[in-house]
């Protein structure tokens, strides 16, 4: 895994034309890629979009939605197209730190000598699913933070690095059910995009149920390596983003937080707005979607388009705005008015 950091570390883009063949290649890959989780995804247009984009800008992702809309199936298959190290988590109330990040055992030698062996826990993967993250208790949940920022986990008072690259993808049942628990603040902040899944349409619904109740089922090609991901990654970075651009971003943010808006309605309805980590997803978002679309530079409509995934967790109402029916989304469009050309 080191050495795919190595080797990317040498990458870069000389010149525009560089630049240019490699944004070509990347949407030949992201197509395939598209194709490839398009044969078992129906209906989720939306959804796989923001997913890889959230993986090609090194992020991680948390799902919302009700069981049985592919939450799961969408981050087995993505394992499966990119080609990554996939582990699965299902978390239960009962779950313990040591079952994800692993735990030092005592063994002894032959000679009688004794001493302590790191044994890893599934955390130890490219693509970590966290299976209805929100059924564990907030001290197994914060677990994952310091793996999800830094890529490495302590334990017993040493480092240990997580492989390259390291993606924590969590799916999430609605707050409102039996039996869950909200995570943390700084936990949400972590995850680059928080997206919902909706229920699918008939014609998508109709697809989905003839695929998967026949004798046969379309299983996804692989189209990737981690070492191509992580290039992209890289390149990701390389593609220039404008002034307009920029400036959108922070004011977008920046408007979002009730001590520096300009709109009256955020500081009478939001009890704390998004941090800096939100401007640098968007930063690398437009990047990415732009990218993904065969365009060499975002716009301001790629920071439109993500204003809602990347600001919902990263904000909070008041109870007074929660009382008078006032919603993160509405708050989130009324922010877009403010950056919109």
């Amino acid at each position: 895994m080191k050495a795919i950091a190595e080797e990317t570390d040498n990458d870069a883009f000389d010149d525009s034309q560089q630049l240019v063949d490699a944004v070509e290649h990347l949407g030949q890959q992201v197509g395939a890629a598209r194709s490839g989780i398009g044969r078992v995804i129906f209906g989720q247009d939306r959804v796989v979009e923001e997913t890889l984009i959230t993986l090609l800008a090194g992020g991680h992702l948390l799902l919302i939605g009700v069981p049985g809309l592919g939450k799961t199936r969408l981050v087995e298959t993505l394992g499966t197209v990119l080609g990554l190290e996939a582990r699965r988590v299902q978390f239960t109330p009962d779950l313990m730190p040591a079952d994800i990040l692993g735990s030092e055992v005592l063994e002894e030698s032959e000679t009688g000598r004794r001493s302590f062996r790191f044994i890893e826990g599934p955390v130890f993967c490219q693509l970590l699913m966290a299976d209805e993250v929100n059924r564990a208790s907030p001290r197994t949940q914060s677990a994952l933070l310091q793996a999800m920022q830094e890529h490495r986990v302590s334990v017993a008072g040493h480092y240990h690095a997580l492989p390259v690259p390291f993606h924590v993808l969590a799916t999430q049942n609605p707050l409102e059910q039996e039996g869950t628990y909200p995570l943390p603040e700084a936990q949400l902040d972590r995850f680059f995009m928080q997206v919902d899944v909706d229920y699918p349409d008939v014609d998508a619904e109709r697809m989905m149920m003839i695929d998967t109740t026949g004798a046969q089922r379309d299983e996804p090609p692989r189209v990737m390596e981690a070492q191509d991901l992580v290039r992209i990654q890289r390149m990701i970075r390389h593609v220039p983003v404008g002034e307009s651009v920029t400036t959108a971003i922070l004011d977008l943010v920046r408007a979002g937080r009730p001590e520096s808006t300009p709109v009256p309605e955020i500081r009478q309805s939001v009890s704390w707005g998004p941090g800096p980590r939100a401007s640098q997803a968007l930063m690398l978002g437009v990047r990415a979607r732009a990218i993904i679309d065969g365009r060499l530079a975002p716009s301001v409509d790629d920071v439109l388009a993500l204003a809602h995934p990347i600001l919902r967790h990263r904000m909070a109402l008041n109870f007074s705005a929660r009382a008078e029916g006032v919603t993160i989304g509405s708050i989130i469009d009324r922010l877009c008015e403010v950056i919109a050309p």
